[in-house]
This record gives C-alpha cells, structure tokens and sequence, in this order.
C-alpha cells in the first residue's frame, strides 16, 4: 500500500480537495466551485444549520483534517453561526493549506466561486505532485455499516465483512462498527467479549440508550424495505447487523468524532446522550458513513441485500453485495458479491478474504465502484454527545 503523509503521523489513501460550506445558504457556491474538478478528487461537504451546534463542529473539524484530506477551502455566507474561525485555524494548525470565503465580503455569487475555483485548481496541482510514501494495514481505520437489509445479509455480507475485520484487526488495523439500534438483543453478547468488565456494562448500556431513544420516538429502526425482503424482527435484523463485527475481542466504545488511537475493534455509539431534542438519530445511511469517517476511517465496508447505490465524500466506500439476485441486476454498483456463500461457489473465509484484498487495493490506486461512479453523498445534521468515560477505552 501507499498513502498521503500528513503532518499528524497519519497517512491516507486518497488526497482530497475539500470544499466544506458552514450554512446551506453556501451550499450552491460550494457545489458550483467543485463542479469543475469533479473527476479530480475535490469533495463538497457541510453543515446546513445556521444556529450552533457543537457535535457539528467537531464534525466538521474531524472531517477537514481527516487522512484522506490534503486541503481545505471553507465558503460561508458571513452571518451564520458557525465559528469558521476555529475551524480554520485547526485546519491550518494540521499543516494543511486553507482558505476561507465570505461570501458576503467577497461580493456574492460570482465572485465567490471565481475565487473559489483559482483556490481548488492550485491546491489540485499541489497535492497532484506529491509522492506517496509506503503504507501499513496497521495504518488504517476501517468502518462498517449495512443498508438496505434484507434476509440474505446476515447470513452472507454481514459475516463475511467481519471475516474481513477479523482480518485486519490481526494485520493492527482498527475496525469499527456501529449500529446501536440496531444492536438491540446483541448487548450481551457484545459484552462477553470486551476486553474489561467496565468495557462491557459501557456497551450494554449504549444499546439500552438506544432502544430508550427508540421507544421515546415511537419508532425502530427496521424499515419497510427490510420486512420486504424477508426480515421479521428487530432482533433478526439486530443479529445479522451484530455479525459485521466478526469475532475480535472489542477494544473500546467510541463516538463521532473519537479516533482510535491504536488497532482493534470498537463500537461506535451514535445514538445522541440525554433527552430526545433532534429527531432520528441517523436519518439514512449516509449520516452513518460520515460519522464513521469521522473517527478516522480511510474506508467504509457497506453490506447490502436489497441494494444500494451510495458512496460518500472523503472515504471509499466498499459495496458488499449479501444477495445473489440483488447483484445480478445491480453488478455495476457493487464491489463484492458475498451471494456467491448462498449459492454455494464461495465460502465466508473466501468474501472475507475478498473484502480486505480490496481494502488493502485502495491503497495500491484501485477505485471503487460508488467512486468511478462519481457518488459523494454527504449529510451532516444536529446532535448532542457527551464525552466518553475512562472505562470506554481501557489500556488493556
């Protein structure tokens, strides 16, 4: 493998323009900057509110100086909330360029996005000439989530992504997965294999958040499309979502925004601390994929079964198709078909072995299906977390 070296230690395996804007009323200027280096690795993301929120700044502080990240234009309107001072300055003490526009200091529209454009082409042909250095399986993070679920993906593409992690956490990786709510049923399970007793209570207790906040809500994360495509109960889908995480003793309990700073297995907790103030706690997939990059990950594992056609900004995501019929018709959107295990021309340890080959082929250039497609989804939204404890990360 070879990566970015950044200025922290980290390395990543792809080195991104990003275009971040802090209010939706920048959202076009932002877009209309990058629409010209879309095919040169320059990613739009942002944040649409105008009142402050301090998980979205972390958010957004986490992303602009993630791995993959080489440098950083920021677009505001000039009168939201957002303190795109910080934010600048921690970019910039990261060691990557930045600049900041102000749209309504600029001039407005036009002149915003000239400026913008000349910031991108000179940074594209900055991080163009950069030579990559040797890079570790130790050196990556690694993320996992699954959409679009449907009976086949607990028993082929979940599983065999956590062959994958069983794979990369043995090679020093770090490997997370998240899901709470849809963990419900698996709290025990999850416990018997934290490294400590105190590990343990923190990640029953994190899908007990969950199902509180689900009950509050009145509603489950189970969704129409999952019931069609064969899945009955949560528990069900919670016991397919549970096997993306292999058999590896869990390490630790992060949340967005938490990087690991070692290899190993982790839980990451999505679902918000104290009262219901912000709706559903991860509205698509997306949200889910951004909070796993945001911890760092270089690489998002996606397992579906009734298909989707998602990618992300910033990281790679890898589609693990779990249904055979479902990769028939949808082979051009998918990495990996793991259906192969139901039809008897592939075992779980074969996908697995699969899915951390073409993890590990990021890094040697390889491209994924959801990025030669040109997919970047992104979608950040309000939540509230408070930090986590001394027990969620013990030293052994």
């Amino acid at each position: 493998m070879l990566g970015y070296p950044r200025a922290d230690g980290r390395k990543g395996i792809r080195n991104t323009v990003v275009v971040g804007y802090l209010v939706e009323c920048a959202h076009h200027v932002a877009r209309e900057i990058a629409l010209p280096f879309r095919e040169a690795d320059t990613h739009v993301i942002g944040f649409p509110g105008c009142y402050p929120n301090s998980y979205a700044e972390t958010m957004m502080e986490r992303l602009c100086t993630h791995p993959n990240v080489g440098a950083v234009l920021l677009v505001s309107l000039g009168c939201e909330s957002f303190n795109k001072y910080r934010l600048e300055q921690a970019i910039r003490d990261s060691g990557r360029a930045v600049r900041t526009i102000v749209i309504q200091a600029t001039g407005g529209t036009r002149t915003s996005i000239a400026e913008g454009r000349d910031f991108v082409a000179g940074q594209r042909a900055v991080l163009d000439a950069m030579t990559p250095v040797p890079m570790a399986a130790s050196d990556l993070i690694v993320g996992t989530i699954c959409g679009g679920s449907d009976g086949t993906s607990g028993i082929t593409g979940n599983p065999a992504a956590g062959r994958a992690f069983d794979m990369l956490v043995a090679d020093g990786a770090a490997c997370i997965f998240e899901e709470t709510g849809e963990l419900i049923g698996c709290e025990h399970i999850m416990a018997a294999r934290a490294i400590t007793p105190d590990l343990g209570h923190e990640l029953e207790a994190s899908v007990a958040k969950a199902a509180r906040y689900y009950a509050t809500l009145g509603y489950g994360s189970f969704a129409a499309g999952n019931a069609d495509g064969g899945l009955t109960t949560i528990e069900e889908k919670s016991m397919g979502a549970y096997a993306k995480s292999g058999s590896s003793p869990i390490t630790g309990l992060i949340k967005p925004g938490d990087v690991p700073s070692r290899g190993g297995l982790y839980l990451l907790d999505v679902v918000p601390d104290g009262e219901v103030r912000f709706g559903f706690p991860n509205i698509n997939d997306n949200a889910e994929i951004a909070e796993l990059i945001a911890c760092g990950c270089h690489a998002v594992l996606f397992v579906t079964g009734r298909g989707s056609v998602v990618g992300s900004a910033i990281a790679p995501v890898v589609k693990i198709c779990a249904n055979p019929e479902t990769y028939r018709r949808m082979s051009d959107d998918m990495d990996v078909d793991a259906g192969r295990i139901l039809e008897g021309r592939a075992t779980l340890d074969e996908v697995g072995a699969e899915i951390r080959d073409v993890v590990l082929g990021l890094g040697d250039g390889q491209r994924t299906r959801s990025e030669a497609l040109g997919h970047q989804e992104f979608i950040l939204t309000y939540k509230s977390f408070e930090p986590i404890g001394p027990a969620c990360l013990p030293a052994a």
